[in-house]
């Protein structure tokens, strides 16, 4: 729950730096809980307005920290749209979030596993 918090609070338009895969999988099974539980909650009212509040309100969040996952993997953010080529894309981009970032410091900042054991 605290890395859904501290990309809420701390990096909630952060485009800059490097996420941990922990960081982008615990923020995104946090995301997926919440929403399910706003559209269910909707779904009883007969409303769609509290997911799409929500979804609206963690776009900038989430996009955010997709782009540090990919510099984690030292590849730029721009990599992001490759989401819009419909299956591909998005096993492309399962594949970048999923596989270990590199090691020591990269072009986009310093190793976030550094100091961790």
């Amino acid at each position: 729950m605290n890395w859904y918090l501290d990309v809420l609070k701390t990096k909630y338009a952060l485009f800059t730096g490097r996420a941990r895969r922990q960081e982008y999988w615990m923020f995104t099974l946090f995301n997926i809980i919440a929403y399910v539980v706003l559209a269910v909650i909707d779904a009883v009212v007969g409303t769609m307005v509290l997911a799409l509040i929500y979804s609206l309100a963690v776009l900038l969040p989430s996009i955010g920290v997709a782009i540090r996952r990919l510099h984690d993997t030292n590849r730029s953010g721009w990599w992001l749209l490759i989401g819009l080529i419909p299956l591909v894309g998005a096993i492309v981009l399962l594949v970048f979030t999923v596989i270990e970032g590199d090691k020591g410091d990269n072009q986009y900042g310093a190793d976030p596993k550094a100091g961790v054991a």
